[in-house]
């Protein structure tokens, strides 16, 4: 489902916790709790993160919403391996995530009220929505 590196890296990671020293039995530990969560974790974001990808890309511009796409897939990566050590050396990367999600969303609000600005009114305003979503989004390395 998820990005294929991705979910094979976390799912290595929730593996390495899982196994013991003889690595034939499960041993549920705090370094495991803390893995398996940061692993649902991400895989809980994980839908979410699409849909708003995909309405961003289909209804406002492509560009914009695949950088944002891929800067989500770096900042899920820091949020797990921040997660792994202390709880709040996770906290920049979840902040972060949702600032990603919530420009994705705007972009797609922008692009249904588009539609609908041509459909009752004939007002196109595409050009000027991708000339400030290809704006903002470089703002979005800003941490």
């Amino acid at each position: 489902m998820r990005c294929s590196l991705e979910g094979t890296f976390f799912a290595s990671k929730v593996e390495h916790e899982s196994k013991s020293y003889n690595g034939k039995t499960l041993q549920r530990t705090g370094a495991f709790e803390r893995v398996f969560t940061a692993n649902q974790n991400c895989e809980h974001a994980y839908p979410t993160f699409l849909a708003v990808l995909w309405c961003a890309g289909l209804l406002c511009s492509q560009a914009p919403a695949a950088f944002a796409g891929l800067m989500y897939l770096f900042v899920r990566q820091k949020y797990f391996v921040g997660y792994l050590g202390e709880r709040t050396q996770s906290t920049p990367g979840y902040l972060f995530g949702k600032r990603i999600i919530l420009f994705l969303f705007l972009m797609s609000v922008a692009g249904i009220l588009n539609y609908y600005l041509v459909l009752f009114f004939g007002s196109d305003f595409e050009m000027h929505i991708k000339a400030i979503t290809n704006t903002i989004s470089p703002l979005l390395l800003i941490p």
